[in-house]
């Protein structure tokens, strides 16, 4: 670990999640969900927790999606799942849906009322120019395929991607290069790690609060992390629960309406036609 200050990465910025609407009527908090170059290659981080059920119920029905990744968390809870390249499932308690729309892919997300309180996240990720068109992927990632470490008394740390201590995520074939954990800390406990310094990073607090290089964030709050190569956490008397994620940042114009992210209006225009003319989906997609 890095001791200098200097390489401490401080709160750029400490907002909360804003409430919006999706889907067919779920009631979300958006942390994040425009292009800001301080969060590239991310574009957005939805936060769909709830303990009524008539917040969620409608769910997502289907809807397209180009261009881009999902990446949804469900902490706790299900969520139903089905897609236009024939996958089919149930995501719980502790378990990820990695999806690659890359050229085009429709997809429907139903969560189910159960005796959990449904706590999930959904974070979209960029694709560079090259990979817009690629083959569509989708991957269930199981509870007991994520490596958990604790690298101290009080840390319990899932690694979802990246690297933490030793550990690898389980998703290695990804097209962006992006940490992301699920940290857990005890009251009072201190959370430290070294971070590329070249990638863009944020935090955003699912339990608890906690001092994040000089600024405290409490729940459904999102914290920009600045330039630097260590991350260092407080937790505060009731511990603390985030999600931590950095990537590498594409650098790249985004053309970005609804589902589709792009990098011309023109693209955008073309997917849009294409979905009126029901071609979007590929059938042989670039590779």
């Amino acid at each position: 670990m890095k001791s200098q200050s200097s390489n401490v990465r401080k709160a750029l910025a400490v907002s909360p999640a804003q409430p919006t609407m999706e889907g067919a009527g779920v009631r979300l908090k958006r942390a994040f969900g425009a292009v800001d170059p301080r969060l590239d290659p991310f574009l957005m981080l939805d936060d769909f927790s709830s303990r009524d059920p008539a917040d969620y119920e409608a769910g997502f029905p289907e809807h397209p999606h180009r261009g881009m990744e999902t990446v949804t968390y469900i902490i706790s809870g299900q969520v139903d799942h089905r897609d236009s390249l024939g996958n089919s499932g149930t995501i719980r308690s502790g378990e990820v849906q990695w999806m690659t729309a890359g050229s085009g892919i429709i997809h429907a997300e139903m969560p189910r009322e159960t005796w959990e309180r449904l706590c999930g996240v959904q974070l979209w990720v960029n694709l560079p120019r090259e990979s817009k068109m690629m083959t569509p992927r989708y991957r269930d990632i199981r509870e007991e395929d994520i490596p958990v470490v604790e690298p101290s008394p009080g840390i319990r740390v899932k690694v979802i991607a990246g690297t933490f201590d030793g550990a690898v995520g389980p998703v290695k074939d990804v097209v962006v290069k992006i940490l992301y954990l699920d940290v857990a800390m005890g009251p009072n406990t201190e959370f430290r790690h070294d971070i590329p310094g070249q990638f863009n990073a944020f935090a955003y607090v699912v339990q608890g609060d906690a001092d994040f290089g000089g600024s405290t964030a409490g729940r459904q709050q999102l914290v920009v992390l600045g330039k630097g190569e260590e991350v260092q956490v407080r937790s505060g008397e009731k511990g603390a629960r985030f999600i931590l994620a950095a990537g590498q940042p594409i650098g790249e114009p985004v053309a970005w309406r609804g589902p589709v992210v792009m990098n011309t209006e023109g693209e955008l225009k073309e997917a849009f036609r294409e979905m009126r003319e029901g071609t979007f989906v590929k059938t042989d997609p670039l590779r």
